[in-house]
């Protein structure tokens, strides 16, 4: 018979945190539209938000992203694609 071992509720968060900051430092730069889901092949369409820049497949998708930015930040999350970060100083 196995014997079980008790792990406190720390030890398990402590795990959880890591693996989500390692996941997050895994995430690919952005190739994907997070509006239509199209390929980004222009630079040049692109959003700023809260120090992160944001681009698009084509010119409909800025205004859209403006309508709910964050929606499309998590939405870019959960396809492992990360947002550029940008200097806001300059």
């Amino acid at each position: 018979m196995q014997t079980l071992k008790k792990y406190s509720f720390t030890s398990i968060f402590s795990v959880f945190l890591l693996l989500s900051v390692a996941g997050s430092a895994l995430a690919a730069a952005q190739t994907t539209c997070p509006v239509m889901g199209g390929t980004i092949v222009n630079k040049e369409l692109y959003a700023d938000y809260k120090g992160e820049r944001v681009y698009f497949c084509c010119a409909a998708c800025p205004s859209q992203f403006a309508k709910d930015p964050q929606k499309y930040i998590n939405k870019m999350k959960e396809m492992g694609q990360e947002p550029e970060k940008i200097d806001t100083n300059k």
